[in-house]
């Protein structure tokens, strides 16, 4: 997408809530890699999506600076609730206060540790919506969890998963593009889900377990 059309977009949708703006300027301003914060287009994307959806728990693997969590809430009916898991421990102090400056910021809890061992926490069929957006080379791990996590007729939403157009490319691979590549092999080819591969920014893909096929999971 070139600037000029992502400018055009920016200002032919919704706009950016001010406390959100706040955080991906300094974000963009304060961190080597900025870049990762989901922004203005995307923010909205998941906004709408969870208005869609009308979660009543949403899990979120990858906070970041918490631009991502609090979209989702801002779209979260009366009592819904939001779980953020974020491995670096270092933004931990950041996160929370952002989470302060923001309306929505009483929807979301901030879980610090490794995804993978705090999503053994929770029962099966715990979340209505879950969304990966944290280290690439745990994708299919994720996913594989995630199915027992999230209730028949749920939705699963994972960032980057077109990776820059690595996913296309031939010869050697980094090992995030290969865990984007095999998560990606491992979706479509997985009995009972139903996916689409939206091509913003760096790639949306959307996931719907169906009730009907739930219990065929992958190996």
């Amino acid at each position: 997408m070139t600037p000029e059309l992502e400018d055009y977009i920016e200002r032919h949708i919704s706009p950016e809530p001010e406390a959100l703006a706040r955080i991906d300027r300094r974000t963009n301003l304060y961190k080597v890699n900025g870049r990762m914060c989901s922004g203005h287009i995307q923010g909205r994307l998941l906004k709408m999506l969870t208005a869609m959806i009308h979660p009543k728990r949403v899990l979120e693997l990858g906070t970041f600076t918490g631009y991502s969590a609090l979209c989702i809430a801002e779209a979260l009916d009366e009592g819904a609730e939001i779980h953020t898991i974020e491995a670096d421990d270092e933004l931990e102090e950041e996160i929370l206060l952002n989470l302060a400056s923001s309306p929505h910021g009483g929807k979301v809890t901030l879980h610090i540790g490794d995804a993978l061992e705090e999503m053994d926490k929770w029962d099966d069929h715990t979340f209505d919506m879950a969304v990966i957006d944290a280290d690439k080379r745990q994708y299919p791990e994720y996913f594989k969890k995630l199915l027992r996590l999230v209730r028949p007729g749920g939705y699963i939403i994972a960032d980057n998963t077109l990776w820059d157009g690595h996913v296309t490319e031939t010869g050697k691979h980094s090992s995030q593009t290969k865990g984007i590549i095999e998560f990606n092999d491992l979706v479509v080819n997985t009995p009972g889900v139903e996916v689409c591969i939206l091509p913003v920014r760096d790639g949306l893909t959307l996931i719907r377990v169906k009730e009907e096929v739930y219990n065929k999971k992958p190996e």
